[in-house]
């Protein structure tokens, strides 16, 4: 074993120039991330200097057989936490597939259900480029033991304790899995990407990291590459990942994706104003978003648990219970940002963050 972990520690800048590039890229359940590696000549720095690549869209529910090629385009560039020195990964658009996001047709034509490509057109509208939208993603999760899928520290069949001391919570007894936490926190930083923080949640065995801030299609970018890396490490520690937004039912906290925002005209003077022009808007488009917001929500989004109903939407200051949360530091200031909490765990960040910005930048109600 030991000279396996020296052979997987092996740095390759010392004999020579090639890197190992891997190339990420999401599967055909719109949560499932997949990868595989190729050597390149040197390092690169550049996403559009990198070959695209091919992978069997067959074995993925991205294609069927008799037409199975699905080909990977480039598009932001990481470090790679795992393999270190100057391998990086790769995240990429998908083309030549049918159901899959990030999917283009032969002739190089998105599809609909390209989510990647759909954000990428609303994030360069000249309207929205004006206004710097910057974002925020509370990604909360669960981690389970891998051969019962029971949360990790819950004993097997049972439950522990009544929720209360779990939240950010210290000691063997309220905090399961801080090695995967800490191990996530630190390659995320590694890999270049914007992570801000990380805490226990409420329910023992979840956690969360929050991501940015980031300006624009990077939210997205950088929530899914950490997602990956959190999988990887999960792989590693022998736990699995779960980003179901109810995964135990009863008086337990559900897991959401809190997205945090603002645009120049909110972040300056006056911009209160315009965050409540902003949440209107939201509430009338209500529907709309949640049925994009993430698979299963109706489970969590009961207006218990930290949680507005479904049905409903409502904001407030300092109000966890609300659709939309602002802090007492924006009404203060009379500028700043809001929270959006009804984002689902499982949410696609490049449909939330667009669609935020579209609604409240490029809808004219």
């Amino acid at each position: 074993m030991s000279l396996l972990s020296d052979l997987i520690n092996l740095n390759l800048s010392d004999t020579t120039e090639k890197v190992i590039a891997e190339y990420l890229w999401i599967g055909g359940s719109g949560m499932d991330m997949r990868s595989k590696a190729r050597t390149l000549p040197g390092p690169v720095t550049d996403p559009s200097k990198l070959p695209k690549w091919n992978y069997d869209g067959s074995s993925t529910g991205q294609a069927p057989g008799d037409d199975s090629e699905v080909i990977l385009y480039p598009q932001a560039i990481f470090r790679d936490p795992f393999r270190r020195g100057k391998n990086i990964l790769v995240c990429f658009l998908s083309s030549f597939c049918f159901v899959m996001c990030d999917a283009y047709t032969p002739a190089g034509e998105p599809i609909p259900t390209n989510k990647r490509h759909a954000a990428a057109k609303i994030f360069s509208h000249p309207e929205v480029v004006a206004e710097e939208p910057w974002y925020g993603i509370e990604q909360e999760y669960t981690l389970l033991q891998k051969e019962v899928q029971w949360p990790l520290g819950w004993p097997i069949g049972g439950f522990p304790g009544p929720q209360g001391p779990y939240y950010c919570g210290t000691g063997a007894d309220k905090a399961f899995g801080r090695d995967i936490v800490d191990s996530h926190y630190k390659a995320c930083l590694f890999a270049g990407i914007n992570i801000s923080g990380v805490n226990g949640e409420v329910m023992p065995g979840q956690w969360e990291f929050q991501v940015g801030p980031a300006v624009g299609i990077s939210a997205g970018d950088e929530l899914w590459v950490a997602r990956y890396i959190l999988e990887r490490i999960t792989e590693v520690a022998g736990a699995v990942l779960s980003f179901d937004p109810k995964p135990i039912k009863g008086d337990w906290n559900g897991a959401g994706a809190h997205t945090n925002y603002s645009t120049k005209s909110m972040r300056n003077d006056g911009g209160f104003e315009v965050i409540k022009k902003a949440i209107e808007k939201l509430g009338k488009k209500h529907k709309e978003h949640i049925a994009a917001y993430g698979e299963g929500n109706e489970r969590r989004l009961t207006g218990k648990h930290e949680t507005a109903n479904i049905e409903n939407f409502l904001w407030g200051v300092a109000n966890r219970g609300a659709s939309v949360r602002v802090g007492r530091d924006t009404e203060k200031a009379g500028k700043g940002y809001f929270e959006d909490r009804r984002p689902a765990s499982n949410m696609d960040p490049y449909v939330v963050t667009s669609m935020i910005a579209e609604t409240t930048i490029l809808w004219k109600p």
